[in-house]
């Protein structure tokens, strides 16, 4: 389906990768993997056709069509989340216009003999065939499904995408290329701004996706239930096998274990053969053989090991001056936005040294509380710090409030303090920006270069209390292990939202459950947690605070809203059909009272003529009924 030629990137000089070449086929659903910084965001724009290669070439089939999604993007704010979605149809939405604009111009129209007239009813009918073949009956629906899927709510439907957050209005983006059945999909951390619950739904949609996909992500699972190849981006080589994420490493291991013994048994060989050739050098009967030694040496093709990411960030938080015993202290802490009650009546009491992780749906109000509990937002009831409580805060769009136009220098430079701004370049060699690196633009960053940088500046100012609101989105899978270790050995306190139960697990011992608007604390590691609810994963945690959403709306509300949304959408269907046939009529009666005998002579004309009129009869009657089901519901 694409093929991809010897295609090579270079910024200033420096090269990104080169000389990767390799065909997607059909049905593949391809796993790209890397270090941040390797070039995996480039590489899908190269494939997107929105940059250029220093060198190379991608060639895509004749008619096959690409569907990108970046990893930051705009969405228009003028329209709702389900009109928004709909423009994933351009075509459907331009008949429907069309439609209206022909339709309006017969209802207005008297002249019913004129050719211009007959034309009208013409196009009018060919662009309602034309309607149903582009799907126009189904594309309201399967816009709702694929919405539901990524965790939309009926009521969000209406809602302006203004309303809504980057991660949210990021998925609105997701929904609208899944609907386009594209041949070739390009994910850039797709799962970034979803909870696990719609990280499974995009899960079993992949799976059974008939087109070919190629993703960035981070997540172990997501890429072992999802992809059936593996490319790896490293040393600005790549390496391509046919096989998910934990089976392409293992082979990889495997690869490089066998390597190392084969490359150990040619050198030995070329040792031995090395002195034979010094000994029979040294005797003039034997100077022949030592050349023909010494040409067969030169032919020996090397055995090299496959190269291997040996640079990594190396991370330690140390802690500012002892804290009191008291960390947090709140009272009847809530928050609300609008109407909305986020938190109510949050009684917590947090000592020195806990390990707290944050868990719950989104919308729960976990990013909430961590934003009230360092004074990021202000809400009601009583919060109280502890003695000597120095609070760093890592948010969860901490990376986008960088300065883009500063160098990764000048960023640090600005954050360090007069202890340590001696030391700032050798703190940022630590999280990989080494020499020139420096001195890059903080805009032409990875999202995952960007988070270690804020990590980096997070770690410039002291404190003994962290606060960390999904600090792994965009880190790479061995940056996110080193920073799983920093916070295992952190001797302060540290409290943390994340939906990643693998990063979880071994790190806090304590959990806070997000449900209803309410806390409830847990004397528990993640996984023991889990265990006393009977819960095997937080995924089903999440789908508990979705059906508690559910009943805080009201369940019978939520269903009779479902409901009467459905209705409605039938509803408009059926009179879209009646208006059709009502034209069609009003035509063929115009024919008769024009040139009745010819019209009658038509074959079997009576018959499609009185089929019409019992399906316009059926339509009508379907629509009562249907419009005394919606009043039925108030």
């Amino acid at each position: 389906m694409l093929d991809v030629q010897n295609l090579g990137v270079s910024f200033g000089g420096e090269v990104l990768f080169e000389n990767l070449s390799f065909r997607i086929g059909r049905g593949d659903r391809i796993g790209l993997i890397g270090k941040n910084g390797a070039g995996k965001s480039t590489f899908l724009k190269l494939l997107a056709g929105d940059n250029s290669p220093s060198e190379g070439e991608t060639t895509l089939e004749k008619n096959a069509s690409i569907g990108y999604l970046p990893q930051e993007l705009e969405v228009e704010n003028h329209r709702t989340v389900l009109e928004e979605t709909f423009q994933a149809f351009p075509e459907i939405l331009k008949n429907q216009l069309r439609q209206k604009e022909v339709s309006e111009l017969l209802y207005s129209r008297t002249d019913y003999e004129s050719d211009y007239y007959q034309e009208l009813i013409q196009e009018l009918s060919d662009l309602v065939s034309s309607f149903e073949v582009l799907g126009g009956y189904q594309y309201k629906a399967q816009s709702e499904k694929i919405l539901e899927g990524l965790g939309f709510t009926i009521i969000d439907f209406d809602q302006m995408t203004e309303t809504f957050s980057g991660g949210w209005r990021m998925r609105i983006e997701l929904a609208k290329i899944l609907l386009k059945s594209h041949d070739l999909l390009l994910l850039d951390e797709p799962t970034n701004h979803l909870d696990i619950d719609s990280i499974e739904w995009l899960e079993k949609f992949l799976m059974i996706y008939k087109g070919s996909v190629v993703l960035v992500s981070h997540d172990i699972m997501f890429l072992d239930q999802v992809t059936n190849r593996t490319i790896e981006i490293v040393n600005k080589r790549h390496f391509d096998l046919k096989k998910p994420y934990t089976l392409f490493m293992s082979l990889r291991e495997e690869m490089r274990i066998q390597q190392q013994a084969a490359q150990k048994n040619q050198e030995k060989q070329i040792q031995q053969t090395e002195k034979l050739i010094d000994r029979f050098r040294a005797k003039a009967s034997k100077a022949s053989m030592a050349q023909s030694l010494i040409k067969k040496l030169d032919k020996v093709e090397r055995i090299e090991i496959d190269a291997e990411e040996t640079e990594f960030m190396k991370l330690k938080f140390p802690v500012a001056l002892q804290p009191g015993k008291m960390i947090f202290e709140t009272k009847g802490l809530a928050k609300s936005y609008g109407d909305k009650r986020v938190l109510n009546d949050v009684d917590l009491f947090i000592e020195r040294g806990t390990k707290l992780a944050f868990v719950g749906q989104n919308g729960q109000g976990k990013s909430t509380l961590a934003k009230l509990l360092v004074s990021a937002i202000k809400g009601t009831g009583n919060l109280r710090l502890g003695h000597n409580v120095k609070i760093g805060y890592f948010a969860q769009n901490q990376s986008e409030t960088l300065n883009a136009s500063k160098t990764i220098l000048e960023i640090v430079q600005d954050a360090a303090t007069a202890d340590n701004r001696t030391r700032v370049r050798d703190i940022l060699g630590a999280f990989l920006f080494k020499g020139e690196a420096v001195e890059k633009k903080v805009s032409v960053l990875s999202g995952g270069e960007r988070n270690r940088l804020a990590l980096c500046k997070l770690l410039l100012q002291p404190f003994n209390v962290l606060v960390m609101d999904e600090p792994t989105n965009h880190l790479d899978i061995q940056s996110k292990k080193i920073l799983k270790e920093g916070l295992i050995h952190f001797e302060g306190t540290l409290l943390i939202v994340s939906h990643d139960r693998d990063f979880l697990s071994g790190l806090c011992n304590q959990v806070l459950e997000f449900k209803e608007a309410k806390t409830k604390l847990y004397l528990d590691d993640v996984n023991t947690y889990l265990e006393n609810k009977k819960l095997d994963s937080l995924k089903e945690l999440e789908k508990k605070g979705r059906k508690s959403k559910q009943s805080n709306l009201g369940v019978n509300n939520y269903n009779l809203q479902k409901k009467e949304k459905s209705l409605k959408n039938k509803l408009s269907k059926l009179e879209d059909q009646i208006a059709t046939l009502e034209l069609e009529i009003k035509a063929i009666d115009l024919e008769l009272e024009i040139n009745y005998d010819q019209t009658i002579s038509t074959p079997n004309f009576f018959d499609h003529y009185q089929e019409k009129k019992k399906r316009l009869s059926q339509h009508m009657e379907n629509w009562e009924d249907l419009v005394a089901a919606i009043e039925s519901l108030g």
